[in-house]
């Protein structure tokens, strides 16, 4: 359990891109409700506000980067001894078709959304194992359990870190470990508006890719989601007796998630006498 911090006081969260966003609302609900928070971004003059509330260290961190990430993680264990919670949040958008997208933005985005995480894991795991407890909160998306079209690249790094997330909580649930995936649906934080797109669109693309880059646009400011609400639900996740190991947020996420496991489940089924017919005949 998070909370469990002995006598060195409220437990300790670590949360990654604090300046806007999921980890601006995350790090200001867990610091007014009392947690020590390590609240991190690549330039610490953007959580100014943020530093100056309740028990907040501010730290730089710039996830694609090994040598910030590791000393921030060191500076955090040094000043309050622990890390209860690392909340893996920071992640950049790009709108483009697959064809559309450049090598070098796949790889700016596998560098942020996967390894940045990957990056943090790594860092936090030895305090926790040696503890035998924590817990690791990786944001995803439900674009990292359903594809959608104009953000190919961005689901991949999303189901990426769906797939690591699942082999770590099988590593480190026997350590007393735990490993949670948070899957927002469109929320109302900056990322639409923030992200970048192609700046060379492919004309057979528009009714797909295109349409769901101006759909993208149009969606700022009117997205159904409430950042500040989802830090709360976040934190009553993490705080339960049996906290979920995937959690849906958004009324979007959730219809389109239960939708997907349908229609696989459905398909699965269908070809079921097929699927089955490829291994060897039984007693082989």
């Amino acid at each position: 359990m998070p909370g469990s911090t002995g006598s060195n006081g409220s437990p300790v969260w670590l949360v990654t891109g604090c300046s806007t966003g999921f980890g601006r609302s995350i790090a200001a609900h867990l610091l007014d409700e009392g947690y020590r928070v390590v609240v991190t971004a690549r330039r610490t003059e953007q959580i100014d506000d943020l530093a100056a509330r309740g028990q907040a260290l501010p730290v730089a961190m710039d996830v694609a980067d090994t040598d910030s990430v590791r000393p921030a993680v060191e500076r955090a264990e040094q000043h309050f001894g622990r890390i209860d919670v690392v909340v893996n949040n920071a992640g950049i958008g790009y709108f483009a078709a697959v064809e559309e997208t450049d090598p070098q933005t796949v790889e700016r985005l596998f560098d942020v959304n996967f390894h940045g995480v990957a990056r943090v894991i790594h860092a936090v795991l030895p305090g926790m194992r040696a503890r035998r407890s924590g817990t690791i909160v990786n944001l995803t998306s439900i674009g990292g359990l359903v594809g959608h079209p104009a953000v190919g690249y961005y689901c991949a790094t999303k189901f990426a870190v769906e797939g690591l997330s699942e082999s770590l909580r099988h590593e480190v649930e026997p350590l007393g470990i735990k490993v949670m995936t948070v899957e927002p649906s469109a929320f109302r934080t900056s990322w639409a508006g923030s992200s970048q797109e192609t700046q060379n669109p492919i004309a057979d693309y528009d009714p797909t890719a295109g349409a769901a880059r101006r759909a993208y646009h149009d969606s700022v400011g009117k997205q159904a989601g409430d950042p500040d609400r989802a830090a709360r639900a976040l934190l009553k996740a993490v705080n339960a007796a049996e906290p979920p190991r995937h959690l849906l947020l958004g009324a979007d996420a959730y219809e389109l998630a239960t939708a997907q496991l349908e229609a696989r489940a459905k398909e699965f089924q269908a070809w079921e006498e097929t699927t089955r017919s490829a291994d060897f005949p039984t007693g082989r």
